[in-house]
């Protein structure tokens, strides 16, 4: 492990007013989002959509980097370059999903544990052949009736860990995400407890296994009321538990936090993160990596008409990424979205 390489790439996938893009859906779940808008998921297609985002003139403004999947790694663009080579050129770094998904949990209904890590270490050395700087790795944790238990966030945690440690053994950041899930109609204090209780867990195996916080990131989930809850957060509700529970239970050595959208709206998502960098400096950068929140707009306007749209969609993922860019700042505003593009 050489720290210095690690806490140099966490610090660029941190840099200030960028944040990660998440491009890394299984094939499973890009046809979900395919089918939703009309397009055929094929490979090509795929390929087609994903270059169409890493070609976007200027993306590099706001963002540092883009999490890979397997597929996508492996492909070329429309002039033939690799995918991490179109990425680098523009001084964006490739990163790569690790994991093999979240797989039911044996003994405990409803609950999930991810799995992976067989054969990890090879597949990183050739990750890294591929360019891959960092890597992901996501554990999902549900909140219901006497769930999550002690064993499935020991579970994920020591799976996080493990996985962390075999990255930076290969000079790759580990994005370690334990996301608890959106889904249900828990209160905001009750994410807060499950939050804390995860994130707890999480540093403690973390720290067992020798993995140094200055080269890793956390992929944090809000600290949101469940969507079927009748009581919603408030924006400010939300960024003062975020903030609240990061503080409680994360080393200030880490070297930054990135959020997911985990089922938020588009813009608020991009809200509650320029809430939280509103609210005073933290010991940790604050950013994001979001997926659906930033790709759902593109994603529309791309499928209306793929041979056409490329520069519609191209425009629309440049707006999307500098307003949560801003955000990062605490500079965003619900005004600024009367200039949208789409």
């Amino acid at each position: 492990m050489n720290l210095d390489v690690l806490k140099k790439i966490a610090k660029q996938m941190v840099a200030p007013g960028k944040g990660i893009i998440a491009a890394d859906e299984s094939s499973g779940t890009c046809k979900k989002r395919f089918d939703a808008v009309g397009v055929e998921c094929t490979e090509e297609n795929r390929r087609l959509y994903r270059t169409m985002m890493f070609e976007t003139p200027s993306l590099e403004q706001f963002v540092s980097g883009v999490i890979l999947y397997d597929e996508t790694i492996r492909q070329k663009g429309s002039d033939g370059t690799a995918v991490s080579e179109i990425l680098s050129k523009k001084g964006i770094l490739p990163g790569i999903k690790v994991d093999a998904g979240a797989k039911d949990l044996a003994l405990h209904p409803d609950e999930k544990v991810t799995e992976g890590l067989d054969g990890l270490r090879e597949r990183l050395a050739e990750y890294k052949g591929f360019g891959a700087k960092f890597a992901k790795w996501r554990a999902v944790i549900t909140i219901g009736e006497n769930i999550p238990s002690e064993a499935c966030i020991f579970a994920n945690a020591h799976a996080l860990a493990r996985y962390a440690a075999l990255c930076q053994e290969t000079d790759i950041v580990p994005i370690v995400e334990p996301e608890v899930l959106i889904d249900g109609d828990h209160t905001i204090e009750r994410c807060y407890e499950v939050t804390e209780t995860t994130l707890e867990e999480v540093f403690e195996e973390l720290n067992r296994e020798g993995v140094a916080p200055e080269g890793t990131i956390l992929k944090a989930s809000m600290v949101i009321a469940g969507k079927k809850s009748p009581k919603q957060s408030s924006v400010e509700e939300v960024a003062e538990a975020t903030l609240r529970v990061l503080n409680a239970t994360v080393p200030k050595n880490l070297a930054g936090v990135v959020f997911l959208s985990g089922g938020q709206g588009d813009e608020q998502a991009t809200a509650h993160l320029n809430k939280m960098n509103q609210s005073g400096k933290q010991p940790w950068p604050l950013s994001f990596s979001y997926s659906r929140a930033i790709q759902n707009p593109v994603l529309k306007k791309w499928a209306e008409n793929p041979a056409a749209n490329v520069k519609a969609a191209q425009d629309t993922l440049l707006f999307r990424s500098k307003m949560n860019a801003l955000a990062t700042q605490g500079k965003y505003s619900d005004e600024m979205e009367k200039d949208r593009p789409y």
